[in-house]
């Protein structure tokens, strides 16, 4: 929201809300009670100091920039930020797998990597995880052994897919986007994990030219596909251009039918033509936004579990209650929730009618 949105809605000046950010006024008690209903946060989120973090932030890798992305990017950054408070908070008292991701530079000083590079380099870490040259099995669960943290927090009526950084020496993965193709998360996992091996060290003003940012994406989405379909192994599987094929390709590499085109075409299995027609035929059949396979019931949706895990140790030990977790992070407690992947109710408080015992004849 902007000052002026949120002055609306509790009835106060957009200047108002101004002198509330900035310190120089403080709300009435009543005009305090309307701001925590409208930014629905408890009124210690407000009162209590901000929570640790792992050190400093690096550049947040969003797939867009520009006038029109700044609202929103602005929005995922301050939801980055929470979730790596409440990463650092549970860090506290669980022990987080050790970051294990392997460091990778360019060869040539613009830091611009080649194709043959971005290659090698997708190999090497496949090497690194001890993986074969087949399919992946699950690329949220590899890459948080990894000691990377991910959460899902879908974003509504905006079109951002995922976004990562790394904070302090800890990487984080922030995926935004609606949860309807299980294909689809895994490349998104992959893209972003691109960023964080390939793009460490890009300083932020870096990533505000447009046409550097596409070089840059385009880095991470050749490596996406590297990693999860190797050429040493994928194109032996690649008998026919028929557009089905690609399905139970699909279905074997966990991969979306367009992401499989365009490795085949980086690879040189279909040639320019073949490649035209297979996207030709992706559009008539209206799968550029929904392909075959994407019902989670056929593929399933990869979801995290490091975070969640950790709130469990914490209330299996019995060191802190739901409510004290609630009350130390100071956040809406479905926020949190959401953040760490846990069922709605495990932290927020039940209804009172749920609560009460039954009565049995």
């Amino acid at each position: 929201m902007t000052q002026e949105e949120l002055g609306s809605k509790v009835g106060v000046s957009r200047q108002a809300i101004s002198s509330y950010e900035a310190g120089d006024k403080t709300p009435e008690p009543s005009t305090f009670l309307k701001l925590t209903e409208a930014l629905d946060q408890p009124t210690s989120f407000f009162t209590k100091e901000d929570l640790k973090t792992f050190g400093d932030f690096g550049p947040r890798f969003f797939r867009k920039s520009g006038p029109e992305t700044v609202r929103r990017n602005d929005a995922c950054t301050v939801l980055g930020e929470w979730f790596v408070q409440i990463a650092s908070y549970l860090d506290d008292y669980v022990n987080y797998p050790p970051v294990n991701l392997m460091r990778a530079s360019a060869s040539d000083t613009s830091g611009r990597y080649s194709l043959e590079e971005i290659e090698e380099i997708a190999d090497a870490f496949r090497r690194h995880c001890g993986l074969g040259p087949g399919p992946i099995s699950n690329v949220a669960a590899l890459l948080e052994s990894k000691g990377v943290a991910i959460c899902h927090y879908q974003i509504t009526e905006e079109r951002i897919d995922a976004f990562s950084f790394w904070n302090g020496n800890r990487p984080f993965i922030f995926m935004a986007s609606e949860r309807e193709s299980g294909a689809r998360v895994r490349f998104d996992l992959a893209h972003e994990l691109g960023h964080l091996i390939l793009h460490r060290w890009i300083e932020p003003q870096e990533l505000l030219d447009p046409k550097l940012l596409k070089v840059i994406e385009s880095e991470a989405d050749r490596f996406a596909s590297a990693f999860l379909l190797p050429r040493s192994s994928f194109p032996n599987e690649v008998f026919t251009a028929r557009l089905d094929a690609f399905v139970n390709l699909k279905r074997r590499w966990g991969v979306s039918i367009q992401a499989l085109v365009y490795r085949c075409r980086d690879l040189e299995l279909i040639d320019d033509a073949q490649f035209t027609n297979l996207y030709k035929q992706i559009s008539f059949r209206k799968w550029r936004k929904k392909e075959p396979l994407d019902d989670p019931k056929e593929m399933k949706i990869e979801n995290p579990k490091l975070l969640r895990r950790a709130i469990e140790l914490v209330l299996e030990s019995g060191k802190k209650h739901p409510e004290d977790l609630c009350a130390e992070m100071a956040f809406n407690p479905s926020l949190i929730e959401t953040f760490c992947n846990l069922p709605q109710g495990t932290l927020s408080p039940r209804p009172t009618d749920e609560m009460e015992p039954s009565l049995k004849e």
